[in-house]
């Protein structure tokens, strides 16, 4: 049975299926320096939209159960092809738990575009969601969507490749079609993107918007604690603590690089 900690000073969790969930852990940390984080990186699974329905429910569940028994007081599902495969069933689980997840931006880019073309760049996963699908029927009435599923991006960014030329190869093969769609707005639909996201504006030009989540699943995650009374009050910065299962050797360094600081990484059963 998982523990229940219903304390302000408890942490909040936060996992992904690996290293780009960090983009909003950087934004959690920003907004809300007092909390104590934990992350969890499930990279030897990534990336998630390889992998079937059933299998991604399955990690929830377990990493779900590895931070429960850290005594996390929330829970942010860092992952949109998780959010959309599992969230549903991790609130069924754990209806005590205040659960956050993501889900790409599509309803400000539809606001933010002039050319009434949004692209959106995520993984296959995502993009063949029931939730991508009922964003679509909500906001996308009035103009033209143009997905693109990104294969093998979100392996760049979780071997720290965020400048390479094959990274840049990459991208260009995959921005390209939403330019010449005439997309001005673009949604970057994983966590991961953000790490690469100067890459995207030197390909796409200042003209085109580039759109995440990241600031606003901070934002609503603040809102949530406060309402349930559980926003951490301690006047000193909170801790941190990285996890991963990736057998790579060069882990500790990738998410130093891309923290922004030196961390240490405890291995992830």
């Amino acid at each position: 049975m998982q523990k229940q900690f219903n304390s302000p000073s408890a942490p909040i969790g936060v996992f992904d299926s690996g290293v780009g969930g960090i983009s909003v852990l950087k934004h959690i940390r920003a907004l809300m320096p007092q909390e104590s984080l934990i992350y969890v990186a499930d990279s030897k699974h990534a990336p998630y939209g390889n992998q079937t329905h059933e299998f991604i429910q399955a990690r929830s569940f377990h990493l779900a159960e590895f931070l429960l028994n850290q005594g996390v007081k929330a829970l942010v599902v860092a992952c949109n092809t998780a959010t959309a495969a599992a969230i549903s069933s991790l609130r069924e689980r754990y209806p005590n738990l205040l659960i956050i997840g993501m889900e790409p931006a599509l309803k400000p880019a539809v606001v933010a575009t002039k050319t009434g073309v949004v692209g959106v760049l995520a993984t296959s996963g995502t993009l063949k969601s029931a939730q991508f699908a009922a964003l679509l029927e909500h906001y996308a009435q009035g103009v033209e969507v143009v997905t693109q599923a990104c294969i093998g991006l979100v392996e760049c960014v979780e071997k720290g490749e965020l400048t390479s030329p094959s990274t840049k190869a990459l991208l260009q093969q995959y921005v390209q079609p939403l330019l010449s769609a005439k997309a001005d707005t673009i949604v970057l639909g994983c966590t991961h993107y953000p790490f690469v996201r100067t890459l995207i504006e030197e390909l796409v030009g200042k003209h085109v918007v580039l759109i995440d989540t990241g600031a606003a699943v901070a934002k609503h995650l603040k809102h949530r604690l406060q309402e349930n009374q559980l926003l951490c009050n301690a006047e000193e910065a909170g801790d941190i603590s990285f996890w991963s299962n990736n057998e790579v050797t060069d882990t500790e360094k990738v998410i130093s690089a891309l923290w922004g600081d030196q961390v240490s990484v405890a291995r992830l059963i």
